[in-house]
């Protein structure tokens, strides 16, 4: 039964945070490339601390074992400098997918009992 092994390691490029360079006056997408490196196949959801600003596509998915997503990260157009962005980042979270499930998201394999991993990227803005 998938549900009781821990989801395994993703890896990301950029591995640590995602940077944007002003201006702020236009919308910048930044890509990242999500990796699945354990052996099993695996959900993954996006999350954005701030909606209105930052937007992720594909926001959900399924990645068979070694196989890998290219995301954009959008940033829209802000004040910079007038606005908080202290705490802005995107958390991956993902988990395994059950036995024999179709290789289509569903958003419950994240709301049962199963383990379910998060990585935290910083965004940082460079004035």
């Amino acid at each position: 039964m998938a549900q009781s092994v821990p989801p395994g390691d993703i890896a990301t490029q950029p591995n640590t945070k995602i940077v944007f360079n002003a201006p702020y006056d236009d919308k910048h997408t930044y890509h990242i490339k999500v990796i699945n490196s354990s052996a099993r196949r695996i959900g993954y959801g996006i999350k954005t601390t701030n909606m209105k600003r930052l937007g992720v596509d594909p926001p959900c998915g399924v990645l068979d074992p070694k196989e890998a997503v290219l995301l954009a990260v959008s940033c829209d157009a802000f004040a910079y400098g007038q606005e908080d962005t202290n705490n802005d980042r995107i958390t991956i979270e993902w988990t395994n997918t059950p036995d024999g499930a179709a290789k289509q998201f569903r958003r419950e394999w994240f709301q049962g009992d199963g383990m379910v991993r998060r990585k935290n990227l910083p965004i940082e803005y460079n004035p």
